[in-house]
């Protein structure tokens, strides 16, 4: 891979964005890595980075998790998640990497305009929540958002929050990462980068944890959200013009 020094940067940044913000790393690690991968390998390659990203934020946020939510919003995620992977593969790269761009700037501005929105706590809701974001994280790489606007309902503790989120998208990316390896997402040329993004998760969580310690989460967010704003803007211009 060209430019291989500047891919870890961004997977570093995505990775202490996504800690910090609490809506995961997919949300930049997706668009980002699009300029360096067809965007069906970025797909596989995602799950894997993300499947060792949860482990990681399981064991530095281990104080607990929510039983009763990661099964209400588990379960339907990760049977939506594989539906959105599964037919991920009639969907050409380039119209993947549209519906994602859309994404990114409707949440971006729908979370900045509202940014005291939260769904009314209910198993209702939980159910909900859980599988719009498993079949959008299956179907574009990344629906952190959408679960983060349903554990938000709860008003958990921070490091209860983050553990949740962790355990829930776990069983997000260990389901999805079996469906895109039999529909060919992850390349043999790009195997080398797994061990890499490990250790990048590592790191980048410990860094995000370091930080998230020592300012305003709310304040961060609104920075958090301006970047997922940017990100959509450029994916967008990239999918329509190059």
């Amino acid at each position: 891979m060209d430019n291989l020094l500047l891919f870890i940067f961004l997977a570093l940044l995505a990775e202490i964005l996504g800690t910090i913000g609490g809506f995961g790393s997919s949300l930049f690690f997706v668009p980002l890595a699009g300029y360096f991968l067809e965007f069906h390998s970025v797909l596989g390659i995602t799950a894997l980075f993300h499947v060792s990203s949860n482990l990681v934020k399981i064991a530095f946020f281990h104080k607990g998790f929510d039983r009763k939510l990661l099964l209400r919003i588990g379960i339907p995620a990760v049977v939506s998640v594989v539906a959105g992977a599964w037919l991920s593969q009639y969907f050409e790269s380039d119209i993947l990497e549209l519906m994602l761009s859309v994404f990114l700037i409707l949440i971006a501005v729908f979370l900045l305009i509202f940014r005291n929105y939260s769904l009314k706590p209910g198993i209702g809701s939980s159910i909900i929540g859980g599988s719009i974001s498993g079949f959008i994280a299956g179907l574009i790489g990344t629906g952190g958002a959408v679960r983060g606007l349903t554990l938000a309902a709860f008003s958990l503790q921070k490091e209860v929050f983050i553990a949740t989120s962790a355990m829930i998208d776990f069983m997000i990316d260990a389901s999805r990462s079996v469906v895109y390896f039999f529909n060919g997402y992850i390349p043999d040329e790009a195997s080398y980068l797994i061990p890499i993004l490990l250790c990048v998760s590592i790191v980048g969580t410990y860094l995000g944890k370091l930080i998230l310690v020592r300012i305003s989460e709310e304040h961060f967010k609104v920075i958090v959200l301006v970047f997922v704003l940017v990100t959509g803007l450029a994916t967008l211009s990239k999918a329509l013009f190059f």
